[in-house]
């Protein structure tokens, strides 16, 4: 399935008066994702610093694009996985740190609206498809 790109995803957002709805879509968002193989869930593919578990690799193609895939045992950080994707598949190493994540989950209203522990482990999944992509 092809993930919405970040301004679509902001659109998107933006389209649901409360936080209850836009949290029942980020749940939708999880669902679709690709499904990771159980064989990839390791200890050396876990995210360290995620309250909920979440694994992730990366693969590179012919064109130096990445290809991400993750999963988690969580609902909410599936959605947040998610919305990773559209940020960051299939792009380059150079693509992938001019995304400005920081403020595209600002204008999503994820900031005010997720837990501690939840944005972190946000970003400690952000902060490993920077290092698997560098």
């Amino acid at each position: 399935m092809v993930q919405p790109n970040l301004q679509e995803l902001k659109e998107n957002f933006d389209l649901f008066d409360d936080w209850e709805e836009r949290y029942k879509y980020l749940i939708d968002l999880g669902k679709n994702l690709e499904p990771m193989p159980e064989s990839l869930k390791t200890d050396e593919t876990i995210v360290k610093g995620c309250t909920s578990r979440v694994w992730l690799i990366c693969e590179t193609n012919d064109k130096f694009q990445y290809h991400f895939t993750a999963d988690s045992d969580a609902h909410i950080v599936k959605g947040l996985i998610a919305i990773l994707l559209s940020a960051y598949e299939g792009k380059t190493a150079e693509e992938i740190g001019a995304v400005n994540i920081d403020d595209a989950f600002e204008e999503i209203g994820l900031n005010q609206h997720l837990s501690p522990n939840r944005r972190n482990g946000f970003f400690a999944m952000v902060e490993r498809v920077r290092a698997l992509s560098s």
